[in-house]
């Protein structure tokens, strides 16, 4: 499957970059300035769910649906777990 081998090849190509400003210039490159947003805006909901805050607070605080936040709060929960290894990765627990 094209698209299966395509989401590997990407894969490896974002975990070989480890400066944070070449991974940022890619970024720009590859998403539109909304798309941008919105990934900046999904990340600050999973870290607040994290924090504990109620998803009513967070769609409140930052201005966006609660389905919004509740599509967070599932990939949190439910996803693939790589929201999780993030989180632990930022707070130093991670392998």
């Amino acid at each position: 499957m094209k698209q299966a081998y395509t989401h590997t090849e990407l894969s490896k190509l974002l975990a070989s970059i480890s400066d944070a400003e070449q991974m940022g210039k890619l970024l720009q490159d590859f998403l539109t300035p909304q798309e941008l947003e919105d990934l900046i805006l999904r990340w600050e909901i999973i870290k607040l769910l994290h924090s504990g805050m109620p998803q009513r607070e967070i769609a409140q605080t930052l201005g966006v649906a609660i389905g919004t936040v509740s599509r967070g709060a599932r990939e949190l929960k439910y996803g693939h777990n790589g929201f999780a290894k993030l989180l632990e990765k930022i707070e130093g627990t991670g392998k």
